[in-house]
Protein backbone atom coordinates (compact mmCIF):
# COMPACT_ATOMS: atom_id res chain seq x y z
CA UNK A 1 0.00 0.00 0.00
CA UNK A 2 1.36 3.55 -0.96
CA UNK A 3 0.65 6.72 1.43
CA UNK A 4 -3.15 7.84 0.36
CA UNK A 5 -3.24 10.67 -2.09
CA UNK A 6 -6.90 11.80 -0.49
CA UNK A 7 -8.47 12.61 2.60
CA UNK A 8 -11.22 9.83 1.45
CA UNK A 9 -8.33 7.35 1.02
CA UNK A 10 -6.62 7.87 3.99
CA UNK A 11 -9.85 6.77 5.82
CA UNK A 12 -11.01 4.04 3.61
CA UNK A 13 -12.31 1.76 5.71
CA UNK A 14 -14.52 0.13 3.12
CA UNK A 15 -13.69 -3.79 3.66
CA UNK A 16 -16.04 -5.17 6.10
CA UNK A 17 -13.65 -6.36 8.49
CA UNK A 18 -11.78 -3.46 8.51
CA UNK A 19 -12.94 -1.58 11.73
CA UNK A 20 -13.53 2.34 11.79
CA UNK A 21 -10.02 3.62 13.12
CA UNK A 22 -10.47 5.11 16.34
CA UNK A 23 -9.44 8.43 15.26
CA UNK A 24 -11.33 8.48 12.30
CA UNK A 25 -13.16 11.67 11.04
CA UNK A 26 -10.74 14.03 13.34
CA UNK A 27 -8.86 16.63 11.26
CA UNK A 28 -5.39 17.45 12.63
CA UNK A 29 -3.12 20.50 10.96
CA UNK A 30 0.12 20.01 11.66
CA UNK A 31 2.22 22.91 11.76
CA UNK A 32 5.84 22.81 12.83
CA UNK A 33 8.51 20.81 12.16
CA UNK A 34 11.39 18.07 12.87
CA UNK A 35 10.43 15.95 15.82
CA UNK A 36 8.29 16.95 18.37
CA UNK A 37 5.09 18.76 16.95
CA UNK A 38 5.56 15.63 13.85
CA UNK A 39 5.78 12.61 16.37
CA UNK A 40 2.85 13.92 18.37
CA UNK A 41 0.82 13.88 14.47
CA UNK A 42 2.35 10.60 14.20
CA UNK A 43 0.87 9.18 16.41
CA UNK A 44 -2.75 10.70 16.04
CA UNK A 45 -2.87 9.76 12.14
CA UNK A 46 -1.63 6.28 12.56
CA UNK A 47 -5.05 5.85 14.72
CA UNK A 48 -6.99 7.50 12.07
CA UNK A 49 -6.68 10.81 11.92
CA UNK A 50 -6.86 12.99 8.85
CA UNK A 51 -3.33 14.82 9.32
CA UNK A 52 -1.91 17.90 7.19
CA UNK A 53 1.32 18.64 7.78
CA UNK A 54 2.48 21.82 6.33
CA UNK A 55 5.91 21.76 5.07
CA UNK A 56 7.53 24.78 3.74
CA UNK A 57 8.37 25.18 -0.55
CA UNK A 58 11.35 23.45 -2.48
CA UNK A 59 13.22 22.70 1.04
CA UNK A 60 10.38 20.71 3.07
CA UNK A 61 11.23 19.90 6.67
CA UNK A 62 14.36 19.56 7.37
CA UNK A 63 13.78 15.77 8.89
CA UNK A 64 13.96 14.77 4.84
CA UNK A 65 17.71 15.59 5.02
CA UNK A 66 18.57 14.12 8.56
CA UNK A 67 20.17 11.09 9.21
CA UNK A 68 20.76 8.85 6.41
CA UNK A 69 19.34 9.69 3.35
CA UNK A 70 18.72 7.65 0.19
CA UNK A 71 17.33 8.98 -2.91
CA UNK A 72 17.30 12.69 -1.12
CA UNK A 73 14.99 11.19 1.42
CA UNK A 74 15.71 10.45 4.89
CA UNK A 75 14.89 6.64 5.70
CA UNK A 76 13.94 8.32 8.83
CA UNK A 77 10.98 10.08 7.23
CA UNK A 78 9.49 7.16 6.32
CA UNK A 79 8.22 6.76 10.05
CA UNK A 80 8.04 10.69 11.35
CA UNK A 81 5.76 11.19 8.58
CA UNK A 82 3.74 8.16 7.95
CA UNK A 83 0.00 8.73 7.27
CA UNK A 84 0.14 12.16 6.96
CA UNK A 85 -0.75 14.17 3.52
CA UNK A 86 1.77 17.19 2.57
CA UNK A 87 0.63 20.61 1.66
CA UNK A 88 3.72 22.71 0.68
CA UNK A 89 3.15 26.30 0.62
CA UNK A 90 4.95 29.65 1.90
CA UNK A 91 3.74 30.31 5.74
CA UNK A 92 5.29 33.87 6.09
CA UNK A 93 2.98 34.55 2.66
CA UNK A 94 -0.53 36.19 3.16
CA UNK A 95 -1.87 33.87 0.67
CA UNK A 96 -0.54 30.91 3.00
CA UNK A 97 -1.16 31.59 6.06
CA UNK A 98 -4.99 32.91 4.57
CA UNK A 99 -5.24 29.42 3.58
CA UNK A 100 -4.01 27.90 6.81
CA UNK A 101 -6.80 29.54 8.75
CA UNK A 102 -9.32 28.42 6.29
CA UNK A 103 -7.51 25.03 7.40
CA UNK A 104 -7.83 26.02 11.04
CA UNK A 105 -11.24 26.22 10.87
CA UNK A 106 -12.35 22.98 10.09
CA UNK A 107 -9.94 21.30 12.39
CA UNK A 108 -10.20 19.54 14.97
CA UNK A 109 -6.48 20.00 16.44
CA UNK A 110 -3.42 22.43 15.72
CA UNK A 111 -0.13 21.10 16.68
CA UNK A 112 2.60 23.23 16.73
CA UNK A 113 6.17 23.55 17.87
CA UNK A 114 7.90 27.26 17.13
CA UNK A 115 9.01 29.19 19.28
CA UNK A 116 6.91 31.16 21.49
CA UNK A 117 5.61 34.23 19.47
CA UNK A 118 6.18 32.88 15.78
CA UNK A 119 2.30 32.05 14.94
CA UNK A 120 1.21 35.49 16.37
CA UNK A 121 3.37 37.23 14.25
CA UNK A 122 1.93 35.38 10.77
CA UNK A 123 -1.51 35.70 12.52
CA UNK A 124 -1.77 32.48 13.18
CA UNK A 125 -1.81 32.08 16.83
CA UNK A 126 -4.22 30.77 19.48
CA UNK A 127 -6.23 33.75 20.04
CA UNK A 128 -6.64 34.46 16.28
CA UNK A 129 -7.46 30.56 15.68
CA UNK A 130 -9.94 29.92 18.19
CA UNK A 131 -12.06 32.90 17.38
CA UNK A 132 -12.58 31.28 14.32
CA UNK A 133 -12.98 27.99 15.57
CA UNK A 134 -14.14 27.90 19.11
CA UNK A 135 -13.57 23.99 19.48
CA UNK A 136 -10.32 24.02 17.95
CA UNK A 137 -7.94 22.22 20.19
CA UNK A 138 -4.16 23.30 20.01
CA UNK A 139 -0.90 21.68 20.92
CA UNK A 140 1.47 23.98 21.59
CA UNK A 141 5.11 22.42 21.94
CA UNK A 142 8.34 24.39 22.60
CA UNK A 143 11.59 24.37 24.59
CA UNK A 144 10.20 26.12 27.73
CA UNK A 145 7.18 26.50 27.59
CA UNK A 146 4.85 29.55 26.26
CA UNK A 147 5.10 31.47 29.60
CA UNK A 148 7.85 32.04 32.15
CA UNK A 149 11.42 34.50 31.98
CA UNK A 150 12.89 31.61 29.23
CA UNK A 151 9.86 31.68 26.95
CA UNK A 152 11.71 33.23 24.06
CA UNK A 153 14.82 30.95 23.77
CA UNK A 154 15.35 28.54 21.31
CA UNK A 155 15.18 25.03 22.91
CA UNK A 156 15.72 21.64 21.47
CA UNK A 157 15.19 18.16 23.17
CA UNK A 158 18.80 18.17 24.13
CA UNK A 159 18.77 21.03 26.30
CA UNK A 160 15.44 20.21 27.58
CA UNK A 161 17.17 17.20 28.83
CA UNK A 162 20.15 18.59 30.67
CA UNK A 163 17.59 21.33 32.39
CA UNK A 164 15.42 18.62 33.17
CA UNK A 165 16.95 17.14 35.14
CA UNK A 166 17.99 13.79 32.65
CA UNK A 167 21.30 14.68 31.48
CA UNK A 168 22.90 14.71 34.40
CA UNK A 169 22.17 11.16 35.51
CA UNK A 170 23.16 10.02 32.30
CA UNK A 171 27.03 8.67 32.43
CA UNK A 172 29.70 7.17 35.00
CA UNK A 173 30.33 8.96 38.21
CA UNK A 174 32.88 11.72 37.60
CA UNK A 175 33.11 11.34 34.02
CA UNK A 176 31.52 13.92 31.55
CA UNK A 177 27.86 13.35 30.80
CA UNK A 178 26.38 11.62 27.71
CA UNK A 179 23.19 12.20 26.00
CA UNK A 180 20.17 9.37 25.08
CA UNK A 181 20.93 8.39 21.88
CA UNK A 182 17.80 9.52 20.55
CA UNK A 183 15.94 12.44 20.77
CA UNK A 184 13.82 11.67 24.20
CA UNK A 185 12.97 15.19 24.86
CA UNK A 186 10.90 15.68 21.75
CA UNK A 187 9.43 12.38 21.92
CA UNK A 188 8.69 12.70 25.63
CA UNK A 189 6.78 16.27 24.73
CA UNK A 190 4.76 14.85 21.70
CA UNK A 191 3.60 12.13 23.89
CA UNK A 192 2.22 14.54 26.79
CA UNK A 193 1.00 16.73 23.82
CA UNK A 194 -0.79 13.77 22.43
CA UNK A 195 -2.17 12.95 25.95
CA UNK A 196 -3.40 16.54 26.35
CA UNK A 197 -4.78 16.78 22.89
CA UNK A 198 -7.46 13.59 24.03
CA UNK A 199 -8.13 14.98 27.20
CA UNK A 200 -9.28 18.39 25.46
CA UNK A 201 -11.06 16.23 23.55
CA UNK A 202 -13.25 14.42 25.94
CA UNK A 203 -13.62 17.52 28.03
CA UNK A 204 -15.17 19.29 24.86
CA UNK A 205 -17.62 16.68 24.54
CA UNK A 206 -18.72 18.18 27.93
CA UNK A 207 -18.40 21.67 26.91
CA UNK A 208 -18.58 22.59 23.54
CA UNK A 209 -15.33 24.58 24.07
CA UNK A 210 -11.54 24.12 22.59
CA UNK A 211 -8.42 25.01 24.62
CA UNK A 212 -4.46 25.01 23.93
CA UNK A 213 -2.26 22.60 25.27
CA UNK A 214 1.38 24.58 26.42
CA UNK A 215 3.84 21.81 26.20
CA UNK A 216 7.65 22.22 27.26
CA UNK A 217 10.44 20.08 26.34
CA UNK A 218 12.28 20.05 29.71
CA UNK A 219 9.12 19.81 31.57
CA UNK A 220 8.11 16.83 29.65
CA UNK A 221 11.65 15.49 30.69
CA UNK A 222 11.48 16.33 34.80
CA UNK A 223 7.90 14.82 35.02
CA UNK A 224 10.19 11.41 34.41
CA UNK A 225 12.42 12.01 37.57
CA UNK A 226 10.98 10.47 39.72
CA UNK A 227 12.24 10.69 43.63
CA UNK A 228 14.83 13.30 42.16
CA UNK A 229 13.30 16.48 44.07
CA UNK A 230 11.25 15.11 46.83
CA UNK A 231 14.63 13.07 48.48
CA UNK A 232 16.34 16.72 47.88
CA UNK A 233 14.11 18.50 49.57
CA UNK A 234 13.52 15.85 52.11
CA UNK A 235 16.68 14.50 52.70
CA UNK A 236 19.28 17.06 51.09
CA UNK A 237 20.34 14.45 48.71
CA UNK A 238 21.29 15.20 45.31
CA UNK A 239 21.01 12.25 43.26
CA UNK A 240 24.07 11.60 41.14
CA UNK A 241 25.42 9.50 38.09
CA UNK A 242 25.35 6.01 38.70
CA UNK A 243 26.72 4.12 35.60
CA UNK A 244 24.92 0.99 34.33
CA UNK A 245 23.80 0.51 37.49
CA UNK A 246 19.94 2.02 39.82
CA UNK A 247 21.15 3.48 42.51
CA UNK A 248 18.95 2.72 45.66
CA UNK A 249 17.97 -0.83 44.10
CA UNK A 250 19.58 -3.67 44.04
CA UNK A 251 20.56 -5.78 41.99
CA UNK A 252 20.03 -3.96 38.76
CA UNK A 253 23.11 -3.55 36.80
CA UNK A 254 25.29 -4.63 33.74
CA UNK A 255 27.42 -7.71 34.14
CA UNK A 256 30.57 -9.05 32.01
CA UNK A 257 30.07 -12.62 31.08
CA UNK A 258 33.19 -14.81 29.52
CA UNK A 259 32.52 -14.17 26.02
CA UNK A 260 32.96 -10.42 25.75
CA UNK A 261 29.40 -9.82 26.24
CA UNK A 262 27.30 -8.20 29.32
CA UNK A 263 24.05 -8.93 30.39
CA UNK A 264 21.04 -7.19 32.19
CA UNK A 265 20.27 -8.40 35.48
CA UNK A 266 17.18 -6.69 37.40
CA UNK A 267 16.73 -8.63 40.59
CA UNK A 268 15.43 -6.15 42.97
CA UNK A 269 12.39 -7.92 43.89
CA UNK A 270 12.44 -9.59 47.24
CA UNK A 271 11.64 -12.57 45.77
CA UNK A 272 13.55 -12.40 42.62
CA UNK A 273 16.62 -11.46 44.43
CA UNK A 274 16.84 -14.58 46.69
CA UNK A 275 15.58 -16.73 43.04
CA UNK A 276 18.60 -14.78 41.76
CA UNK A 277 21.06 -16.14 44.65
CA UNK A 278 20.13 -19.75 44.22
CA UNK A 279 20.31 -19.67 40.53
CA UNK A 280 24.15 -18.79 41.11
CA UNK A 281 24.59 -21.02 43.87
CA UNK A 282 25.28 -18.30 46.82
CA UNK A 283 21.91 -19.59 48.93
CA UNK A 284 24.05 -17.82 51.65
CA UNK A 285 23.11 -14.43 50.67
CA UNK A 286 19.94 -15.61 49.61
CA UNK A 287 18.73 -16.50 52.73
CA UNK A 288 20.62 -13.35 54.83
CA UNK A 289 18.19 -11.36 56.86
CA UNK A 290 20.23 -8.32 56.20
CA UNK A 291 19.42 -8.59 52.35
CA UNK A 292 15.59 -9.73 52.79
CA UNK A 293 14.22 -6.31 51.68
CA UNK A 294 15.60 -3.44 49.00
CA UNK A 295 17.01 -0.85 51.48
CA UNK A 296 19.29 -3.89 53.10
CA UNK A 297 20.57 -5.04 50.01
CA UNK A 298 21.14 -1.08 48.77
CA UNK A 299 23.89 -0.43 51.86
CA UNK A 300 25.55 -3.32 50.59
CA UNK A 301 25.22 -2.86 46.37
CA UNK A 302 28.87 -3.20 45.89
CA UNK A 303 29.17 -6.38 47.49
CA UNK A 304 26.50 -7.99 45.54
CA UNK A 305 27.34 -6.53 42.15
CA UNK A 306 30.98 -8.49 42.66
CA UNK A 307 29.31 -11.33 43.68
CA UNK A 308 26.96 -11.44 40.50
CA UNK A 309 29.74 -10.43 38.40
CA UNK A 310 31.82 -13.04 39.52
CA UNK A 311 29.30 -15.44 38.55
CA UNK A 312 28.67 -14.37 35.19
CA UNK A 313 32.48 -13.34 34.09
CA UNK A 314 32.68 -17.24 34.44
CA UNK A 315 30.17 -17.92 31.46
CA UNK A 316 28.85 -16.73 28.38
CA UNK A 317 26.22 -14.85 27.77
CA UNK A 318 23.98 -16.96 26.89
CA UNK A 319 24.42 -19.60 29.50
CA UNK A 320 23.75 -17.16 32.04
CA UNK A 321 20.61 -15.69 29.92
CA UNK A 322 19.40 -19.34 29.99
CA UNK A 323 20.40 -19.79 33.63
CA UNK A 324 17.90 -16.81 34.81
CA UNK A 325 15.53 -17.23 32.44
CA UNK A 326 14.63 -21.06 34.40
CA UNK A 327 14.96 -19.08 37.43
CA UNK A 328 12.79 -16.58 36.37
CA UNK A 329 15.07 -13.49 37.37
CA UNK A 330 14.55 -10.84 34.52
CA UNK A 331 17.69 -10.60 32.52
CA UNK A 332 18.49 -9.72 29.08
CA UNK A 333 20.72 -7.44 27.31
CA UNK A 334 20.89 -4.22 25.12
CA UNK A 335 19.64 -4.84 21.23
CA UNK A 336 21.24 -3.62 18.33
CA UNK A 337 18.83 -3.11 15.42
CA UNK A 338 19.49 -6.12 14.01
CA UNK A 339 18.83 -8.09 17.09
CA UNK A 340 15.64 -6.31 17.60
CA UNK A 341 14.84 -7.26 13.49
CA UNK A 342 15.40 -10.51 14.13
CA UNK A 343 14.02 -11.19 17.33
CA UNK A 344 10.84 -13.55 16.93
CA UNK A 345 8.88 -11.68 19.64
CA UNK A 346 9.24 -8.29 17.99
CA UNK A 347 8.05 -10.37 14.93
CA UNK A 348 5.28 -12.46 16.52
CA UNK A 349 3.04 -8.99 18.18
CA UNK A 350 3.54 -7.15 14.77
CA UNK A 351 6.16 -4.40 15.83
CA UNK A 352 8.29 -4.75 12.50
CA UNK A 353 6.29 -3.95 9.56
CA UNK A 354 7.65 -3.62 5.57
CA UNK A 355 5.59 -0.67 4.05
CA UNK A 356 6.24 0.76 0.14
CA UNK A 357 7.54 4.04 0.38
CA UNK A 358 5.75 6.64 -2.32
CA UNK A 359 9.40 6.25 -4.16
CA UNK A 360 8.35 2.39 -4.76
CA UNK A 361 10.58 0.90 -2.13
CA UNK A 362 10.51 -1.77 0.53
CA UNK A 363 10.98 -0.59 3.85
CA UNK A 364 11.33 -2.20 7.39
CA UNK A 365 9.82 -0.13 9.96
CA UNK A 366 8.61 0.25 13.65
CA UNK A 367 4.97 -1.07 13.91
CA UNK A 368 2.17 1.01 15.57
CA UNK A 369 1.29 0.97 19.51
CA UNK A 370 -0.34 1.05 21.91
CA UNK A 371 -2.37 -1.95 20.80
CA UNK A 372 -6.37 -1.46 20.88
CA UNK A 373 -7.98 -4.71 21.13
CA UNK A 374 -10.79 -3.52 18.42
CA UNK A 375 -9.64 -0.61 16.52
CA UNK A 376 -6.04 -0.67 16.09
CA UNK A 377 -3.18 1.37 14.39
CA UNK A 378 -2.12 1.09 11.46
CA UNK A 379 0.30 2.76 8.53
CA UNK A 380 -0.42 3.47 4.94
CA UNK A 381 3.26 3.55 3.57
CA UNK A 382 5.95 6.16 4.21
CA UNK A 383 6.25 9.77 4.33
CA UNK A 384 4.79 11.30 1.30
CA UNK A 385 6.72 13.54 -1.26
CA UNK A 386 6.86 16.79 -0.70
CA UNK A 387 3.64 18.88 -1.34
CA UNK A 388 1.93 15.52 -2.96
CA UNK A 389 -0.90 16.50 -1.36
CA UNK A 390 -1.55 20.45 -2.36
CA UNK A 391 -3.62 20.52 -4.99
CA UNK A 392 -6.05 17.70 -3.31
CA UNK A 393 -6.67 19.55 -0.03
CA UNK A 394 -6.68 23.10 -1.66
CA UNK A 395 -9.60 21.19 -3.92
CA UNK A 396 -11.34 20.27 -1.03
CA UNK A 397 -11.08 23.92 0.62
CA UNK A 398 -13.07 24.59 -2.86
CA UNK A 399 -10.44 26.93 -4.04
CA UNK A 400 -10.47 26.92 -7.70
CA UNK A 401 -7.92 25.63 -10.31
CA UNK A 402 -7.36 29.16 -11.62
CA UNK A 403 -6.69 30.06 -8.29
CA UNK A 404 -4.22 27.59 -7.34
CA UNK A 405 -2.37 28.09 -10.64
CA UNK A 406 -1.40 31.62 -9.63
CA UNK A 407 -0.53 30.50 -6.25
CA UNK A 408 1.94 27.69 -7.64
CA UNK A 409 3.47 29.98 -10.24
CA UNK A 410 4.18 32.89 -7.09
CA UNK A 411 6.17 30.42 -5.57
CA UNK A 412 3.32 30.25 -2.39
CA UNK A 413 2.15 26.99 -3.38
CA UNK A 414 4.67 23.93 -4.15
CA UNK A 415 4.64 20.09 -5.57
CA UNK A 416 7.85 18.51 -6.10
CA UNK A 417 5.85 16.58 -8.73
CA UNK A 418 3.86 19.75 -10.48
CA UNK A 419 6.22 20.68 -13.62
CA UNK A 420 8.21 24.71 -12.74
CA UNK A 421 6.46 27.36 -13.52
CA UNK A 422 7.87 28.77 -16.75
CA UNK A 423 10.52 31.81 -16.36
CA UNK A 424 8.92 35.14 -17.01
CA UNK A 425 10.75 37.91 -18.55
CA UNK A 426 11.56 41.31 -16.64
CA UNK A 427 10.40 40.40 -13.33
CA UNK A 428 10.56 37.78 -10.54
Amino acid sequence: MTAHDDASAHNDTSAADTPTPALAGLKVLELGQLIAGPFATKLLGEFGADVIKIEPPHTGDPLRRWRIVEDGTSLWWHVQTRNKRSLSLDLRSEEGQAIVRRLAEEADIVVENFRPGTLEKWGLGWEALSAANPGLIMVRISGYGQTGPYRDRPGFGVIGEAMGGLRYLTGHPGERSVRVGVSLGDSLSALYGVIGALLALQERHRSGQGQYIDVALYESVFAMMESLIPEYDGADVIREPSGSALTGITPSNAYPCRDGEHVLIAGNGDSIYQRLMQAIERPDLAEDPALAHNDGRARQAERIDEVIGAWTAKHTREHVLDVLETAHVPSGYPYTARDIVSDPHYQAREMIQTIITAEGRQLKVPGVMPKLSRTPGRIDGGGPRLGQHTQGVLDELGIDAETQRSLFERGVLYDIDRPAPPHREGGE
